[in-house]
Formats: C-alpha cells, sequence, structure tokens
C-alpha cells in the first residue's frame, strides 16, 4: 500500500522533474543561441541547476514510489543541504543590498549614482580590473549606450528622459561635469576644462563611442544599482522557492518515516 505522502511526493518531484527539463531546454537554447561572453555565462549555471533539479526528482520519484529507504533518505539530505545553500544565499542577497539608492538631480527625470554608498564587498567586485574587464564588455557588447543613442532626444527630452542605472552612470558624464550636450551620448568639454576636477569622471568622459564613461566611477556604481535590483528579486523568488522545497521536504520526512515502517512491518508485503 502506497501512502499517501508517498503519492504526494511523487506528485511534487514530478512537478520539479518538469522544471528541470525546462531548465536543461533553456541552457541549450543558450548554448546555440549565445554570441556574447555575457549570454555564455548563463549557459553553464542553468544547465548545472537543470542536472541538480533531474536528479533531486528523480531520486525523490525513486524514493517515494518504490519505497526505497536508503535513497529517499539521500534525497532528504540533498534537499536539506540545499535548502540550507538557499537561506544562507537569501540572507546574503539581503545584507549585501541593503545599501545604496540613486540620487535625485535637480532639473532632471534621471537619478545619478555613486559608488560609495554601496556595500564594501560589492564596490569590491566591481573595483577588481579581471570582473570590470568583463563587466564592461557585457555592457558594450549589449549596445546599451547605442541604444540610448539611437533614440536622437532634444536635450529638453533627455534631461526628463528616465534613464536606467546603467544608462545613467555609463552613456553620460555626470551632471556635475557641466558638459554641453550634443546628443545622448556626445558632450562637449567647457573651455579651459579644469582636468584636476573634484569629479574624476569628468576627465574619464570620452566622446569615443567605444570608452563613454564605462570606466567611471558612477558606471560601477549603476551596474551595482542595476545589480542591487536584480538580486533583491532573485532573493524574494528564492523565498517562494524555499516555502517550496520546505513544503517537499517535510512531505518526504513522512514518506521516509512510511517506507521503514512499512519495511519493519510484514503486514504492509
Amino acid at each position: 500500500m502506497v501512502r499517501c505522502s508517498n503519492g504526494l511526493l511523487g506528485l511534487l518531484n514530478a512537478g520539479v522533474l518538469v522544471l528541470a527539463v525546462v531548465a536543461l531546454g533553456g541552457g541549450a537554447w543558450l548554448s546555440h543561441r549565445a554570441s556574447t561572453d555575457c549570454e555564455r555565462f548563463l549557459e553553464r549555471p542553468v544547465i548545472a541547476l537543470g542536472v541538480l533539479l533531474l536528479a533531486l526528482s528523480l531520486a525523490g520519484l525513486a524514493g517515494a514510489l518504490c519505497r526505497a529507504s536508503c535513497l529517499l533518505w539521500l534525497y532528504l539530505l540533498a534537499l536539506f543541504l540545499l535548502i540550507v545553500l538557499l537561506f544562507a544565499f537569501t540572507i546574503f542577497a539581503f545584507v549585501v543590498t541593503n545599501r545604496g539608492a540613486g540620487w535625485v538631480v535637480s532639473g532632471r527625470g534621471y537619478k545619478e549614482y555613486r559608488l560609495g554608498d554601496y556595500s564594501t564587498w560589492l564596490q569590491r567586485r566591481v573595483e577588481n580590473a579581471g570582473n570590470w574587464a568583463k563587466i564592461r564588455s557585457c555592457i558594450h557588447d549589449g549596445k546599451v549606450c547605442q541604444k540610448l543613442g539611437d533614440r536622437k532626444e532634444t536635450v529638453t527630452q533627455f534631461v526628463n528622459s528616465n534613464l536606467s542605472p546603467i544608462q545613467s552612470g555609463c552613456c553620460k558624464p555626470p551632471t556635475g561635469c557641466n558638459f554641453t550636450y550634443q546628443s545622448e551620448t556626445v558632450w562637449i568639454k567647457p573651455d579651459g576644462f579644469n582636468t584636476t576636477t573634484d569629479d574624476p569622471d569628468c576627465t574619464t568622459w570620452s566622446n569615443d563611442q567605444t570608452a563613454l564613461c564605462y570606466d567611471c566611477m558612477a558606471c560601477k556604481a549603476g551596474v551595482l544599482a542595476n545589480l542591487k535590483n536584480d538580486w533583491k528579486k532573485i532573493a524574494t523568488v528564492n523565498i517562494v522557492f524555499l516555502i517550496f522545497l520546505i513544503v517537499i521536504y517535510s512531505v518526504g520526512c513522512c514518506a521516509f518515516r512510511n517506507n521503514r515502517q512499512d519495511n519493519s512491518d510484514p503486514a504492509w508485503k
């Protein structure tokens, strides 16, 4: 006799199996579609997630439906470790993204961002030369600034635009530089511009469309602002996923107990 908890565990793991197939399919699709380092970067984590979910779901199905206590015990152990890791990551994500927000600029529709406003851990990630070279390449390959420049807006339209953090930090100089607007990604430095300005981003800015403000502190801050928003969303999804995993774990514990009782009681055989 298959207990209710065993059947429910099998049903839940069937759903996880479907998710695993979707993740593996997404990873395979990325591997064929990827044309930049940024897209290829997502390929392995998605495939790894799919393989992990596939292994867990198959172990759960086998343990529940075949009433294999040993296999079910290993499944519960792996599930417990996954819950602990996800919980730790969720707490970590909320802690490191707790600081930092955009600054409202008078007379502008967009905000500007300062690197020092964000957590030290995040700052170190973007200040690392190797990390920033990859991020810079991703921004350029993503044509974020090129798409902004294609708008062909007037100066009035531009200053009232609601720019994304990366557009604000990487595609234009800081407002405090007082450069003259020519287009979204072309700004003229005033005559007698002082290179010893208090804001080094003013000196770093270049009208070279492959450089712009990609090496500015404001650009790094914009990346962190974008990362903060993404991590907050991921952390929220993780909470929902954690609740789902805890439900599966609880049902799995009941199924494991039932399996042991069935295996030790000849009446069930």
